[in-house]
């Protein structure tokens, strides 16, 4: 792997960011096409149904694509889906040399794409900057590993560990700038998931709102076209249909009981029966992965986010933490009764950085 290869694919994996909040459930990919140390070509998928970074590169370089190194941050597909076989594409293009970032995990390629321009006589090579790769698209790896989507869970709490005080109250105790963000990670989820507490609670609506995205014009206008499946963990159904999270919009409901004339209006009843009235969330996210959810945002209370840490779920905590404190009284950060040291869940923290007059901690459990 030289300088120079490293150099290009960077190039690429910028392109394939472009691709953040619009390409669900297909993963984000970019392309450059380099000749005799010039790009003659680069494109970036899209959204799903579109053509692929690769015809979008090969569109821009017409005849030059020809003896161009192509550098692609995810193998180049090999079977028919909504597009044509990229591979097949850069064969007939008369590409010489692709480097790939990494394999797709994706069954149906696994392989197969490299393999194809292999024996078209094209120097293949992969790996390269394969972490950086892997993690623009970390969530269409999971699900096609292991049919799940990746679960993150936002929280925002004070310095002191509380999310709310005692009476459930908790706007806002986070500023602008971390509520901006949270706007952003609601963007590229394909699932903003909550539960009744908090929406009941908040007046939650869990939508995108593009004017409070903080993006350039051309990311927000992306983001704006679509938003995540919002989808609420009600167990007794005791949130009202007339609250402000029905009124947003079309939403998936999880719950242990049928209710009769539920499903209208872009309402979907999901019987999901667990223990005590509490819907099953394993088999909850299992059914969001077959639906194609790639990420899975959590914006719920301690009870509800407690739950899912409690059944080792939880892939990413998102912890927003804000300069004040509310007290011994006020709510905790999650619902965990753990009795021994022994017993602590141990993290590891990805980042730590300021956002605004607050600050982001990106763990991961161990």
């Amino acid at each position: 792997m030289s300088a120079v290869d490293q150099a290009w694919m960077a190039r690429a994996l910028q392109l394939a960011r472009k691709g953040l909040y619009s390409t669900h459930p297909n993963p984000r990919v970019g392309c450059v096409l380099v000749k005799d140390g010039q790009v003659v070509g680069e494109g970036w998928h899209l959204r799903a149904g579109e053509p692929h970074a690769e015809v979008h590169a090969l569109r821009q370089a017409g005849d030059k694509a020809r003896g161009t190194t192509a550098y692609v941050t995810l193998e180049p597909c090999s079977h028919f889906g909504r597009t044509p076989p990229c591979a097949d594409a850069l064969v007939a293009a008369g590409v010489s040399r692709v480097v790939a970032a990494m394999q797709d995990p994706n069954p149906q390629v696994a392989g197969r794409g490299l393999r194809r321009l292999a024996e078209a006589g094209i120097e293949v090579h992969a790996g390269v900057l394969e972490a950086e790769a892997r993690e623009i698209n970390s969530g269409f790896i999971k699900r096609m590993e292991t049919g799940l989507p990746l679960l993150r869970v936002k929280l925002a709490m004070s310095l002191d560990g509380r999310t709310a005080m005692a009476s459930g109250e908790s706007q806002w105790i986070t500023g602008p700038a971390a509520r901006r963000a949270v706007q952003r990670l609601r963007a590229r989820s394909s699932v903003v998931l909550s539960g009744a507490d908090t929406v009941l609670l908040d007046g939650a609506r869990l939508t995108v709102r593009a004017d409070e995205l903080g993006l350039d014009a051309e990311q927000t206008a992306l983001a704006a076209q679509r938003q995540p499946l919002r989808v609420l963990v009600d167990g007794r159904l005791r949130v009202p249909l007339d609250a402000p999270f029905y009124q947003a919009g079309a939403a998936l409901v999880a719950s242990c009981a049928a209710a009769e004339g539920f499903a209208a209006e872009g309402r979907e009843l999901l019987v999901l029966p667990g223990s005590d009235g509490h819907v099953d969330l394993a088999r909850l996210l299992a059914e969001l992965g077959a639906r194609g959810a790639n990420e899975v945002l959590v914006e719920a209370g301690p009870r509800l986010a407690g739950a899912f840490a409690r059944l080792g779920l939880v892939d990413e905590y998102q912890i927003f933490m804000a300069p004040k404190l509310l007290g011994s009284q006020a709510r905790p950060l999650l619902e965990l009764p753990l009795e021994r040291m022994a017993e602590a869940r141990e993290l590891k923290i990805s980042d730590i950085r300021a956002v605004g007059d607050d600050w982001l901690v990106i763990a991961r459990p161990l």
